[in-house]
């Protein structure tokens, strides 16, 4: 079992809030998390499990009056939203800390009736996809570093090879037990057909599911670039209001996060339109049929695919970090862009640029220079990460860092 640093998130929240909910796309390893952190005091209690469904479905209130009287497990409750209103109801009679624990691979809590009805009373944490730290045991530095504006490190040289098999393979920990990628495509391949057809009629009721799939297809296309609604809903024959309904469906479900624009009030000639991205590169390259071999003879999806990468990978610190930090993409009308912007609480912003090659030149580092000289004092740190092996100072508080400094 791989070492999931949320852990410690869940222990912390179940210790003074009454209910928490552990949410993230299926498959990766929410149950299994949830088991390693219980043990006799616990009931659990799956929703997947058909009966124990019709049950709860038939009389939600009655299902959480009756439970055992020990600390609860409902594991998959998304499949039954009802359940929340009965659950806060419970709550509300005995708020004693870490009385249930309930996960989830839709985010139920975008639905605005139950994030209010259990406001103050659930903490929620996200379990994502694995990550680069966890897949190799080492506790995740590199974030920790940049907000303490110091410029990470690696010992690692050129990791062409490793970040091509990485992406590829993905951080789902069921294909990253086989051993090739056609194995590998064909889990997420299943996984898709799987997920559109029950998960999204777990939902909400839609006319044409088969056009879900369709449009995932098409995000992992999209990845890496600006969201453009009507232009995809033109490339399936949907308008603009179910082509965003839609979108939003896939987001619930975890699969792909719209990144918004980084604004300022200062400076208007920003381009205000969010990037897509997948959760997941190796369910992007299963998607469009991208092997190892293939992504060499495309450069171009190396470099898009490469910021999905390390996207996703900040994400993933970022839910192991003690501050909330907000993420945003930089472009202004000039085409001038940095990949990644990172602001915390108070306003400070960190800049990542992502460059698949080994070689730097000044030229690199416009968007990163365009975007401190905008922010002034709030600029505190600016990265390039390259494929490369060594730190470099490129001016003020502009650092060139070797890609493998997100896991050393």
């Amino acid at each position: 079992m791989y070492p999931r640093y949320s852990a410690a998130n869940i222990r912390e929240a179940l210790a003074d809030t009454p209910a928490v909910f552990v949410m993230g796309p299926r498959q990766v390893g929410k149950t299994t998390l949830v088991k390693s952190l219980i043990d006799e005091a616990w009931e659990y209690i799956t929703l997947d499990d058909q009966a124990q469904f019709e049950i709860a479905k038939a009389d939600p209130v009655g299902f959480i009056r009756n439970l055992p009287p020990k600390r609860i497990v409902l594991d998959e409750v998304q499949r039954l939203p009802e359940l929340f209103v009965s659950i806060k109801q419970s709550i509300d009679e005995n708020r004693q800390p870490g009385r249930f624990l309930l996960t989830g691979s839709a985010n139920a809590l975008l639905l605005p009736r139950l994030s209010d009805s259990l406001a103050g009373r659930m903490e929620s944490v996200r379990l994502n996809t694995l990550s680069e730290c966890e897949i190799l045991g080492h506790p995740p530095t590199f974030l920790n570093k940049m907000l303490l504006q110091k410029a990470p490190s690696a010992k690692e040289t050129r990791l062409r090879e490793h970040l091509l098999q990485r992406i590829v393979a993905g951080g789902f920990p069921e294909p990253l037990q086989r051993s090739s990628e056609r194995r590998r495509a064909a889990w997420y391949q299943q996984y898709i057909s799987t997920l559109i057809q029950r998960d999204i009629q777990d939902l909400t009721h839609i006319d044409h599911p088969d056009l879900m799939t369709k449009l995932l297809k098409l995000t992992a296309f999209y990845a890496g670039k600006l969201v453009n609604l009507t232009e995809m809903g033109s490339k399936l024959g949907l308008d603009r209001l179910t082509i965003k309904k839609y979108m939003g469906l896939l987001e619930q479900l975890f699969l792909v996060e719209q990144l918004p624009a980084w604004h300022s009030n200062e400076y208007k000639r920003l381009v205000k339109k969010p990037k897509i991205h997948s959760i997941d590169t190796g369910m992007m390259c299963a998607i469009r049929g991208l092997t190892q071999e293939r992504i060499v003879r495309q450069p171009a999806d190396f470099g898009l695919l490469l910021e999905s990468f390390v996207y996703n990978e900040l994400r993933k610190q970022a839910t192991w970090i003690d501050e909330p930090l907000h993420f945003f993409h930089y472009r202004d009308k000039d085409k001038v862009e940095v990949d990644i912007i990172i602001e915390n609480g108070i306003g400070d912003c960190f800049a990542v640029e992502v460059k698949a090659a080994a070689t730097l030149n000044t030229k690199d580092f416009a968007g990163l220079k365009r975007f401190q000289n905008i922010t002034g004092e709030r600029f505190k740190l600016g990265i390039l990460l390259y494929d490369g092996d060594h730190t470099t100072a490129f001016g003020d508080r502009l650092f060139a860092v070797p890609i493998g400094a997100l896991w050393a």
